[in-house]
This record gives C-alpha cells, structure tokens and sequence, in this order.
C-alpha cells in the first residue's frame, strides 16, 4: 500500500500541550488507532502512513481541536471521537457535549457518547423512557441528573427513586438490622448520585421532606405517583408482575424512567418484566426505549473491553 506524507498546521493553536494530552497519550493513540507516524516539528505535524489512515488522523485532530474549545481532552474523548467517525457520526460532535446538569459543587455533566445524548433526548421527549444497557453506560446517573434539573425547574414535585431488593441470588432475611438497613445497599447508587447533584445537605433536608423518596419497588404497590419524577433501576430483577404494577402508578404530571441491563437478571427470562415490557410496549407512543452498548461504557476502558467479550461468548 502506497505511503503518503501530510503536513497538518497548528500554529493557531495555543494549547498544543492539551491537544498532545498527558504524556503525549492523544497522540500516541491516535497514531497506533490508524497505523501513522505523526512526527511534530515547527508550527505542525508530519503525518505519515497509508491514504486512508492519514486522512481520518486529519479528521480526528480536527475534531480534538474543535471539542478543545470546550476544555481539555483526554484519551477516553479521542475514543469517543474515533467511534464517532468509524461509525459516520464525527458530524454529530456538537450535539454531543452539551450540558446536561450542574452539581452541587459547579461540575458540568455532559453526555459522553452519542449514544447517551440519544438516551438523555429521549428522557426529556417522552413521558416514560426506558433506558437498556450494560455497567458503566450511565443509565442511573443520568436519569438522575435529569431529575434534579427537573425539581430544580419547578417541572416537577418531587423525586421518586426505587429498586427491586433481589440482587446476585440474595436474600433480605439473611442481611442485618431492620428493613431500611436490609435495603440501604441496594439503593446506595441513588443515593450517591442524588447526593453529588443536590449537594448532602440539601439532600438531607429533602428528604426529611419527603421531597425525595428512595424505597423498594414492593413499596410502590396501590399508590398513584403524580407530579413526581419516578426511576425504577435495575428494572432487570423486576417480575412481570411488578412491572406492570409499577408501570401503572404513574399519575398526572409524571415521568418514567426505566434503567437495567437484560443481560444481568436474577430472575428466570420467562418471569422478567423488563424484557416483557419492552416487548409489549414498543410500539406505544411517547415511551421511549434507548439501547446503550459497551460504547457507552465510560468507566475504565477495560470495562468496555469486558462487556464485549462477554457479549461475544453469550
């Protein structure tokens, strides 16, 4: 295969260390994604390699310096960005990024794939959204972001967050203490993220107030939730039964979110309400069904990398 050279000019760019990233670490992935040689010298870069490989290296720099303007870049962004272009999308970038909440302490949360901008457009657009995907793809957190943005809004009353408690073949009568300490575990996560977005002390008083609610799916039964904003995690490990049941206490005002990973139940396949209810809902409007891949993954790379070698071997 014929060898070409290009030269690539970033005199206009103040930051040339950010583009490098840490340890030369953007470069070098680049270079070894796309078998080039990228040799820096005066005011730019000396790309080498074949026609094909040489041309996305030019696209993928474009796109760190554009996505620079928004701060810095690491390895785990240029990632994303050749996922974007291997898969056609590289022209989506500035859909992506866009704030999607603040924390309490000032930290903007963005999408981080497009995969998760699909999901958070689909949790603003419909009024129940199921959100299917494996560990790490943001399913929960996200949801959550949405939910505060929402209470702070005034688009909502109150916050509802709740789990099946059966997890990993466990049982609550063989864990300690009483019921609120036999469930705590399970709903950590919710409360980790609530915590982070409203900050411990507004959450706190919250929910004292009643404001934000965390309590098994069992709790859910013959109750109607109005203007709240209700998540359901780790819907995976929820019979048909209590699908349905949960389903049907949203009230007038409300929104739904559905998180779990089908492929992590605990329960028999015959008996999941969740691969029921995404079979008999998805042709209902206004609920929303987002599939999150090992793409979304953005924990460590190996998560990623995890997930997809299980997936092969299922």
């Amino acid at each position: 295969m014929e060898s070409v050279t290009v030269k690539y000019d970033v005199a206009s760019l103040d930051d040339l260390k950010s583009l490098f990233g840490n340890v030369d670490e953007n470069i070098k992935y680049i270079s070894a994604c796309f078998g080039v040689d990228i040799c820096h010298g005066g005011d730019g870069f000396g790309i080498s390699g074949s026609r094909e490989g040489v041309d996305k290296t030019v696209e993928i720099l474009n796109a760190v310096i554009k996505l620079l303007k928004r701060g810095s870049v690491g390895r785990g962004d240029v990632k994303i960005l050749i996922d974007l272009l291997e898969e056609g999308r590289l022209g989506e970038l500035d859909r992506l990024f866009d704030v999607v909440a603040v924390t309490a302490k000032g930290k903007n949360i963005r999408c981080k794939t497009l995969g998760q901008k699909l999901y958070v457009e689909s949790l603003l657009k419909n009024d129940i959204c199921f959100g299917i995907g494996p560990a790490g793809t943001g399913k929960t957190y996200l949801a959550v972001a949405i939910a505060v943005k929402a209470y702070k809004n005034k688009q909502t009353e109150r916050i509802i967050l709740t789990r099946p408690a059966v997890e990993a073949g466990e049982k609550l009568g063989f864990l300690p203490g009483d019921l609120q300490d036999k469930v705590d575990p399970y709903l950590r996560p919710l409360y980790d993220a609530l915590q982070e977005m409203f900050g411990a002390d507004a959450y706190q008083k919250l929910l004292e107030r009643g404001v934000i609610e965390i309590a098994p799916l069992a709790y859910m039964r013959g109750r109607t939730l109005s203007n709240a904003f209700i998540i359901l995690d780790e819907a995976q490990n929820a019979t048909k039964e209590q699908m349905k049941m949960f389903l049907t206490r949203m009230g007038e005002h409300s929104k739904v979110v559905v998180t779990g990973d089908i492929t992590q139940t605990d329960i028999p396949h015959d008996k999941a309400g969740l691969i029921n209810a995404l079979d008999i809902l998805k042709d209902i409007d206004k609920i929303g069904i987002v599939r999150l891949t090992h793409k979304d993954v953005v924990r460590h790379e190996l998560v990623r990398q995890i997930i997809r070698a299980y997936d092969g071997n299922a």
